[in-house]
């Protein structure tokens, strides 16, 4: 077999001819059929194929998840496991994930219909990063003594929170995930994931990667399904915390839901509608055009970072708007199988016509400058061109999260009017702004409400050690980093009188 950097359309064609699907739950060490007998079909963006019939997980299997889960955490052994140990099985983890690196991309292309160049260097590579990040970090995380009388001796410790079920999105499948089972398995915890009914395989398939590396059975369990799938974890007595990545909508059910049962914790990564800023001492207008085209079409738009806001001062506006139409072209869809292809399909028919649907709104308030149309239909797959408006702040489409390649360009005259524009939102989770001007650059970012903020760059910093996560209801919580770790554990004081 050719290496992944060597390989060709024909090549990944082949393989995919070849390519083994698990399609079953994965519950307390083993591989098993919904109790029910239900399935989902899994169906290809790529070309509208089904690929497999996938068990859906309803109450039966839910509960028997979260038991597992509950059984292997009250028993102790992962948690009870020392941190020596529990870092030596998720880097033998990590190092099964990256030798089936080719695999696992190639199932997360034919589910997600993201590009095979993507899936190779980004997304399965990523999640491998993650689990040796937090692996790593295990034993070089502790509690605290904390000042007390000279009679008391204080300690603060941090505890696993118990059995944490981690809720996952279709953008990014497999590193998504990572970034909610990675740090709750480091902290000690037990996992219930339950991927996204449009993309479930990868989560699947590397369940059975942890628990060959030596994660215990009962610690790691996959239960595809739909909403009602992850409703029931939500509202499960047994589950002491939910990490969910996806809607604004979905994720303020979630909270209701804990509410309504056992207040468990809850934390959300949810929507953006990120403003990218050029001011017009931008140092290099070539660049932050490409940028700002690379910013909403990467993933075909379905980021929840996605730069959909463009802001452009109109002194520069035509310029710039001229080197951003050239390099829009350079993302016209391709086949997600060939490695020369940047932009892939939409992950399903439901959400390209949701995302087409908003284009059409756009055409009837704003003007629409490129694409907007369905492309490469004979395919049988899904996908959007490129779309560019020219809107005005207030537009639907300059609002509302997307989820598609679809941008938004507005002028501004002064860098109040920008700032004023850009934190008018319900998100707040990315922005970027270009200046040459460090005391500009300073002091924009400082005055824009969102969890992350580049500056003459977009989407940068991708390592671990950047918190990730939003203002408003951008939602709640840091995924990636340290803090990441403590979202799934209880502090604990501890006071000893001594004699």
């Amino acid at each position: 077999m050719e290496t992944t950097q060597k390989a060709s359309l024909n090549d990944w064609l082949a393989r995919r001819e070849t390519l083994a699907i698990e399609p079953r739950l994965f519950i307390d060490g083993a591989y098993r059929e919904a109790a029910s007998g239900e399935t989902f079909d899994c169906i290809s963006p790529i070309d509208g194929r089904v690929l497999a019939r996938v068990a859906h997980a309803a109450a039966a299997d839910v509960d028997a998840a979260i038991a597992a889960a509950r059984h292997a955490f009250d028993a102790g052994v992962w948690a009870g496991l020392n941190p020596r140990q529990r870092k030596a099985i998720l880097l033998r983890f990590a190092a099964a994930v990256r030798a089936h690196q080719d695999e696992l991309a190639l199932l997360e292309t034919l589910d997600a219909g993201k590009p095979i160049a993507d899936t190779t260097t980004v997304d399965i590579p990523g999640a491998a990063y993650c689990l040796e990040w937090f692996a790593e970090a295990i034993d070089k995380t502790g509690g605290e003594v904390a000042p007390v009388d000279h009679h008391l001796v204080g300690l603060v410790t941090r505890e696993p929170i118990g059995v944490v079920a981690a809720i996952v999105p279709w953008n990014f499948p497999l590193l998504m995930a990572a970034w909610k089972f990675a740090p709750a398995l480091a902290a000690g915890n037990s996992v219930v994931l339950k991927p996204s009914e449009k993309s479930p395989l990868t989560a699947i398939r590397i369940a059975q990667l942890a628990f060959e590396a030596g994660i215990p059975a009962g610690v790691f369990n996959v239960v595809p399904g739909d909403g009602e799938t992850g409703k029931r974890l939500a509202l499960h007595g047994d589950v002491d915390c939910v990490a969910f990545t996806g809607s604004t909508a979905v994720g303020k059910q979630i909270m209701q839901y804990a509410a309504q049962s056992n207040l468990k914790r809850v934390w959300l990564e949810l929507g953006g509608k990120s403003p990218n800023i050029v001011l017009p001492d931008c140092p290099d207008l070539d660049r932050a055009a490409r940028t700002a085209a690379a910013a909403i079409f990467y993933n075909m738009g379905e980021m929840c970072t996605a730069g959909s806001r463009l802001l452009v001062h109109s002194e520069i506006y035509e310029r710039f708007m001229e080197k951003l139409l050239d390099a829009t072209r350079s993302w016209q869809p391709g086949n997600p199988l060939d490695p020369a292809t940047a932009m892939g399909a939409i992950v399903d028919r439901t959400q390209m016509e949701r995302v087409l649907a908003l284009i059409e709104a756009g055409r009837t308030e704003t003007t629409l400058l490129a694409g907007g149309s369905r492309v490469r239909e004979e395919t049988g797959g899904f996908y959007i061109e490129p779309t560019l408006f020219s809107t005005a702040p207030d537009a639907r489409i300059a609002r509302e999260e997307i989820f598609g390649p679809v941008l938004s360009v507005m002028t501004f005259d002064t860098i109040d009017e920008a700032i004023r524009i850009a934190n008018d939102s319900d998100y707040g989770l990315a922005a970027a702004v270009w200046t040459a001007d460090l005391t500009t650059a300073h002091e924009v970012s400082r005055r824009l409400r969102a969890g992350t903020v580049w500056v003459n760059c977009y989407d940068e910093g991708g390592d671990m050690n950047f918190p990730f996560g939003g203002y408003r209801q951008s939602g709640n919580g840091r995924d990636k980093s340290l803090h990441a770790l403590e979202k799934y554990t209880e502090l604990k004081s501890t006071l000893l009188r001594l004699r």
